[in-house]
C-alpha cells in the first residue's frame, strides 16, 4: 500500500512538471535567435567538455603533448624568416623582421584554425548529431574554443620574441590587439558557422575552405609589408579593397600592437575606425550566418 501511494505521488509530481520543448528553436525571427542563445547558455558545460575533448584528441598518444602547439608556429617562423626574410631579402626593408612576420602569422593562424576546424566539426561529430540533441552550434563553437587556446600559446611565443629582440611592446598601441582579435573571432566564427552547415550537404566545401584560407594568407601583409602594396597599387579603389579586408586589418592591428620597430612605418589612414566599421559589418554577418545555420541544420542527421 505504501509503494502504491509513493508511486501515485511520483505520478502527480510528473504530471505537475511543465513540459519543455527539446530541439532547435523554430523560425528565423528575433525570438528564435534569443531562444537559441538561451539554449547555448544552458549547454555551456557541454561546450567546455567539447573544447577539452578536441584538445586532448589532437595530442592523444603524443609524447610531447601540448608542446606541438608551440613547435608548429616556431617552425613556421623559422621557415619564413630564413626563406622569405633572408633568401628572398624581404627582411632588408623591415626591421625586427622576426617579430613583424610572427605577429602576422599568429593573427592569420587564429582565423585559419577557426574556419578550417569549424567547417569539419559537424561531420566529425556525426555520431552525436544523429543520436542525441544538443545545439548544433556547439560543435563549430568548440573549434573556436580550441583555436583560442592554441592562439594563447602562440601569443606567449610572440611576447617572448619581442623580449629577445629587446623591443617589448610597452606602448599604448598594444591596445590594438583587442579590436584585432575581435575581428578574427567574429569573422572566423561567422564563416565557420556557415561553412560547417554547408559542408554537411556539399563535402567539397572543406577542401574549398583550405584553398581559400591559403589564398587569404598570401593576400594579407604577413610576409610582405602593406607599404609595398600601397606603392604597387597606388591610391585608389584597389588599395582600399585590399586594406579593408578584415584579415588585412587584423594583421595590421597585430603589427601595430607588437612590432615596436615599425612605429614610424606608413599605415593606412584611420586604421582604428576601419577596424570598428569592419567589426560592425562582421557582427551583422555573424547574425546572418547563424540564421543560415539554423535553417540548414534541420536535415543534418538525414544527410549523414
Amino acid at each position: 500500500m505504501t509503494n502504491s501511494s509513493a508511486a501515485a505521488r511520483r505520478f502527480e509530481r510528473l504530471a505537475a512538471t511543465p513540459l519543455r520543448t527539446v530541439g532547435p528553436a523554430s523560425g528565423l525571427g528575433l525570438g528564435s535567435f534569443v531562444a537559441s542563445l538561451r539554449d547555448l547558455g544552458a549547454h555551456r558545460e557541454m561546450l567546455g567538455l567539447l573544447v577539452r575533448r578536441d584538445l586532448k584528441a589532437k595530442y592523444k598518444d603524443s609524447a610531447l603533448g601540448l608542446f606541438w602547439s608551440l613547435a608548429r608556429p616556431l617552425m613556421q617562423l623559422a621557415i619564413y624568416f630564413v626563406v622569405v626574410g633572408q633568401f628572398l631579402q624581404a627582411a632588408r626593408g623591415i626591421p625586427d623582421f622576426a617579430v613583424y612576420i610572427f605577429a602576422g602569422l599568429v593573427a592569420v593562424g587564429l582565423f585559419t584554425e577557426i574556419v578550417v576546424g569549424a567547417t569539419g566539426s559537424i561531420l566529425s561529430n556525426s555520431g552525436l548529431v544523429k543520436k542525441v540533441y544538443v545545439p548544433r552550434e556547439l560543435f563549430p563553437l568548440a573549434s573556436v574554443g580550441s583555436a583560442i587556446f592554441n592562439f594563447g600559446m602562440q601569443l606567449i611565443i610572440l611576447f617572448g620574441a619581442t623580449l629577445l629582440v629587446g623591443a617589448f611592446p610597452w606602448h599604448v598601441e598594444i591596445l590594438y590587439v583587442f579590436p584585432s582579435v575581435a575581428l578574427l573571432l567574429v569573422f572566423g566564427t561567422a564563416v565557420g558557422l556557415f561553412t560547417s552547415a554547408l559542408n554537411v550537404y556539399l563535402r567539397d566545401v572543406q577542401y574549398l575552405v583550405e584553398v581559400a584560407t591559403m589564398v587569404l594568407f598570401w593576400a594579407s601583409p604577413v610576409v610582405y609589408s602593406w607599404q609595398m602594396v600601397s606603392q604597387l597599387l597606388g591610391p585608389g579603389i584597389a588599395l582600399e579593397i585590399y586594406t579593408d579586408n578584415p584579415l588585412t586589418l587584423a594583421v595590421l592591428g597585430f603589427q601595430k600592437a607588437f612590432w615596436v620597430a615599425g612605429a614610424d612605418a606608413v599605415q593606412p589612414d584611420d586604421l582604428l575606425l576601419r577596424m570598428l566599421v569592419a567589426l560592425g559589418i562582421g557582427l551583422v554577418l555573424l547574425f546572418a550566418a547563424h540564421r543560415a545555420f539554423l535553417r540548414l541544420q534541420g536535415d543534418f542527421a538525414q544527410e549523414m
